[in-house]
C-alpha cells in the first residue's frame, strides 16, 4: 500500500543522491567545472582570504648578508551572504490515493514531479551563474498590453516560470515569443511601465553572485572596494571585432602574464559558437570535439573547450580559468524537514502535499583580474579566400 511514509521514503534514499548529482554536474557545462566546498562558511555568511600576489620573503644576496626579510602572504578578506536556492514539487491527494495501489503509477507520479523540478533548477541555476545577484531576468521595453509584456531580450524566461515586477504580484507565463521579444502571462500586467524589471517570483537581490556582478560595474565586489584592489577588476574588451585564434590566444597570454591565470573553459552566445566554426571552416581546419563532464560536448580551441550557453549575452564570450571559482555551501541539496523529519507537508487549506529542496550557498572568483570577457563580437566572419 503506497503510503505519504512510502512517498517521503521514496525522496529521501532513491531521488536525492540523484538529484545532487543532476543539479551539481549536469546543469550547466561551466558550473561542473567549479568545485563545491563547505569550507570558509560560517553561520550565514562566507568569509574567506583571498590571497593578493606573491610572498615578499623572496630575494638573493652574499653568503654572508643577512637573509631577505620574511614576509607573510598578503590576503583579502571576501565576505558575502549565503545565499536560498530553493526547489518545491506539489503532490495533490488525490494523486497519492489514485496511486495507492499500484507501484508503477506512484513511480510514475514521482518521476514526472522530480523531473519537472530538474528541469526548472537547471534552467534557473544556469541562468543564475550568468546574472548579477539581482535576479533580473529583462527590462520591459514597451508599456504592457493586457497580458502581453515586451523585453529587451526574453532568453532568460521560459513558460511555466512564475515572475514578479518587484512587487507582491505573481505573474506565471503562458507562452514566450522569440521573435518579437514579448511573453504573455495568466493575469493582466498593470501598474507596470517601460523600464520596469521582471524577476523570478521573489527572487529580486536574492540570487547568487555570478558572471554578471563579478564583471559588472559596481564599486564594490564581496564587501570590498575596486578601486582599492584593482586585482578585483577583470578584463573586459568592448571592441566590435571578429573572432579569430589570434585573438583568443591574444587574451590567453595577456591572462597568464599578468595575472598567473590559465584559463580552461570558453563560453559564448550560440552565434558566436557558429562564428568560431566558421572561421574555422574557412581555413580548412578541422573542427575538434570535447567531451566534457556531465555528457556535454564542445568545440575545441587549442585543448580548451568553447561552450554555447544560452544565458551568455549575444556577441559575448568569457575566457575563465575556474580554478578561481568556488561554490560554498553550508550543504549540498537538501529536503527541508519537519518536526518529526517530515517532508512532506500539507499545504494549509488545501489537499496539496508540497516538499521542499534547499541549498544554501554563493559564488566567489578568487581571482577575477584572471578572467576575461569580451563583447560586440561578430556573429560571422570574413572569408579570406572568398572571390
Amino acid at each position: 500500500m503506497i503510503s505519504l511514509t512510502t512517498a517521503e521514503s521514496a525522496l529521501k534514499d532513491a531521488y536525492l543522491n540523484a538529484v545532487c548529482n543532476q543539479l551539481n554536474t549536469n546543469a550547466n557545462p561551466l558550473l561542473a567545472k567549479i568545485k563545491q566546498s563547505s569550507a570558509d562558511v560560517y553561520g550565514k555568511n562566507i568569509i574567506k582570504m583571498a590571497p593578493i600576489g606573491l610572498n615578499g620573503g623572496v630575494g638573493a644576496g652574499d653568503e654572508t648578508e643577512k637573509l631577505p626579510a620574511a614576509k607573510s602572504n598578503r590576503y583579502a578578506q571576501f565576505k558575502t551572504t549565503l545565499k536560498n536556492l530553493y526547489g518545491q514539487i506539489a503532490i495533490s491527494d488525490k494523486a497519492i490515493r489514485a496511486s495507492s495501489s499500484s507501484a508503477g503509477a506512484f513511480v510514475d507520479l514521482l518521476n514526472a514531479e522530480m523531473e519537472g523540478l530538474l528541469t526548472a533548477s537547471k534552467f534557473n541555476l544556469g541562468r543564475m551563474l550568468y546574472g548579477d545577484g539581482t535576479g533580473a531576468l529583462g527590462t520591459v521595453s514597451a508599456d504592457p498590453t493586457g497580458k502581453v509584456v515586451t523585453f529587451n531580450s526574453v532568453k532568460n524566461f521560459a513558460e511555466g516560470m512564475c515572475i514578479d515586477f518587484g512587487g507582491e504580484e505573481v505573474f506565471r507565463i503562458v507562452s514566450v515569443d522569440i521573435t518579437n521579444k514579448t511573453i504573455t502571462v495568466d493575469n493582466a500586467v498593470t501598474g507596470v511601465a517601460t523600464g520596469a524589471i521582471a524577476y523570478v517570483q521573489g527572487s529580486k537581490d536574492h540570487e547568487i553572485t555570478g558572471l554578471g556582478a563579478i564583471f559588472g560595474s559596481t564599486d564594490t565586489l564581496y564587501g570590498l572596494t575596486r578601486a582599492d584592489n584593482l586585482w578585483l577588476t577583470p578584463y573586459i574588451s568592448t571592441k566590435s571585432t571578429e573572432i579569430s585564434d589570434e585573438l583568443l590566444q591574444t587574451a590567453v597570454d595577456y591572462l597568464a602574464e599578468n595575472s598567473a591565470s590559465e584559463i580552461d573553459i570558453i563560453t559564448c552566445g550560440s552565434g558566436v559558437r557558429r562564428a568560431y566554426m566558421q572561421y574555422l571552416s574557412c581555413y580548412r581546419r578541422n573542427i575538434d570535439v570535447m567531451n566534457l563532464a556531465g555528457g556535454y560536448k564542445a568545440v575545441s580551441f587549442n585543448g580548451i573547450p568553447v561552450v554555447a550557453d544560452r544565458f551568455v549575452e549575444d556577441g559575448t564570450l568569457y575566457m575563465l580559468d575556474s580554478s578561481k571559482f568556488t561554490l560554498h555551501q553550508l550543504c549540498d541539496w537538501e529536503w527541508i524537514e519537519g518536526e518529526n523529519g517530515n517532508i512532506l507537508h500539507q499545504k494549509a487549506g488545501y489537499p496539496t502535499y508540497t516538499a521542499t529542496l534547499v541549498k544554501y550557498a554563493d559564488l566567489i572568483c578568487d581571482q577575477p583580474n584572471g578572467q576575461a570577457k569580451f563583447t560586440n563580437i561578430s556573429t560571422t566572419v570574413t572569408n579570406p579566400f572568398a572571390s
